[in-house]
């Protein structure tokens, strides 16, 4: 598959459907949540089949989409702590690809699935498309947008936005534009321990260059069919105190966690984490309305040693997770908004990274788990249905998983994860073996 760039420019938003054309100087701080998300690009692919609507159609809608989520358009200010409403625009590309979409198919989890994207090195936009045509007529959209700006949630809210404007239809839900809606508490209490779970400090991160990651790494997807997930989840749920049963998330993130510690052949005393992303927007008290447009994610850290691990049953390691997410609620949510707001107050941000930004690191013994299951993937329509394909782009990262239901009412879920290429065909023989 060969990838021919044909155009580049930048798409600014459109404000023929608002009555008043908004300021270009309006900036707005980023949000305790927005700063620990990392300033790192997120790349994905949706691909669709023919017939498709041009790209005229897609890029109107587009700038349609970006009157109301204007901070895509902004850029970041200097001190990178603030977004800038500038309306300067994201960066839009199109391009050719020498072949059919099902002679290209399946995508090949492999670095060539950058040239779908435009490239990041550099850039200041806070996103960026590239709109990919085959020879068949059908379509492949690689979207890459700054963690910064939004979540998962906030993100699938725009892409919904972006195919209702490309449709001719409102856009909804109607986005809710209030970083500052938690706030700290007039009495800091810091009660968690916030410093080794949404940062660390800077002395201590390790860099490993990305370019000669790539080659030992290797990124596959695993399907797992909705039989195998209801028996795993039976297993794991079989000493649930709740009597509810665990989710099949945390039920499947145990049984990876546990499959992968073996697969890497990682020794008996070393201790394991999974940094687990976890949404609070219905966990805080009260919850965050629907619609609200920014980060509103923290992360669980189950830990346990690897002896643990593969001498104690699923039910067991399903437990530790699920007691490691539920400690992410009300109270561990505002502690952290009080942590920064204290160290703000010290200025003691130049030590500090956030751990989410610290991506040129190896992970073992670790992982880090992303849920994209209750995103609204299949309903991103520009006009002849959802895509036929979605899927993470290639990332040089080992040891993370990112978790999708299947596309084609196929049922059941999909699993991408990465591994060093040597742990990885261990991984593939035991992956579907519960125990």
């Amino acid at each position: 598959m060969k990838i021919e760039k044909q155009s580049s420019r930048l798409v600014t938003p459109s404000y023929e459907a608002k009555p008043v054309t908004p300021s270009t100087s309006t900036t707005i701080p980023l949000s305790p949540f927005d700063r620990a998300a990392g300033n790192a690009h997120i790349s994905v692919i949706y691909a669709y089949k023919a017939p498709t609507p041009p790209n005229s159609a897609i890029e109107r809608g587009l700038r349609l989409a970006l009157s109301d989520y204007r901070e895509w358009a902004g850029r970041l200010s200097d001190d990178e702590r603030s977004i800038v409403l500038n309306d300067k625009g994201v960066r839009f590309m199109e391009a050719t690809a020498s072949c059919t979409l099902d002679e290209a198919s399946p995508f090949k989890s492999t670095p060539q699935l950058w040239d779908l994207h435009p490239n990041i090195k550099g850039i200041e936009e806070l996103m960026q498309v590239q709109l990919t045509r085959f020879t068949c007529g059908s379509l492949v959209v690689g979207y890459t947008a700054n963690h910064l700006i939004a979540d998962g949630e906030a993100t699938g809210n725009f892409l919904l936005a972006w195919g209702q404007a490309t449709r001719g239809l409102m856009m909804h839900p109607v986005p809710t534009h209030d970083r500052a809606m938690v706030k700290p508490r007039d009495q800091l209490a810091v009660e968690f321990d916030h410093l080794g779970n949404e940062y660390m400090e800077k002395r201590l991160v390790k860099e490993v260059p990305w370019e000669k990651m790539a080659s030992q790494i290797r990124l596959e997807k695993f399907h797992f069919s909705s039989d195998f997930l209801a028996r795993l989840k039976a297993r794991a749920s079989v000493r649930c105190p709740s009597g509810r049963g665990y989710s099949t998330f945390e039920s499947l993130i145990s049984h990876v966690w546990r499959k992968v510690t073996r697969a890497r052949g990682v020794g008996e005393e070393e201790t394991s984490q999974v940094r687990i992303s976890v949404n609070v927007r219905a966990r805080l008290v009260p919850p965050v309305a629907q619609g609200y447009f920014g980060n509103m994610v923290l992360w669980a850290f189950p830990r346990a040693t690897v002896r643990e691990l593969l001498s104690q049953p699923l039910e067991h390691v399903a437990e530790v997770v699920a007691a490691a997410i539920a400690r992410v609620n009300d109270s561990y949510v505002r502690s952290f908004v009080d942590f920064d707001t204290r160290v703000e107050r010290e200025g003691c941000w130049s030590e500090l990274v956030s751990t989410a930004e610290v991506e040129s690191t190896v992970y073992c013994p670790n992982l880090e788990a992303n849920s994209w299951l209750r995103l609204p993937l299949s309903e991103m329509d520009f006009g002849s249905g959802g895509p036929h394909v979605f899927m993470p782009s290639f990332f040089p990262l080992e040891g993370v998983v990112v978790i999708v239901p299947a596309m084609h009412g196929k049922g059941g879920i999909d699993l991408y994860l990465s591994l060093f290429d040597s742990n990885m065909a261990v991984f593939q023989d035991i992956c579907h073996t519960i125990d």
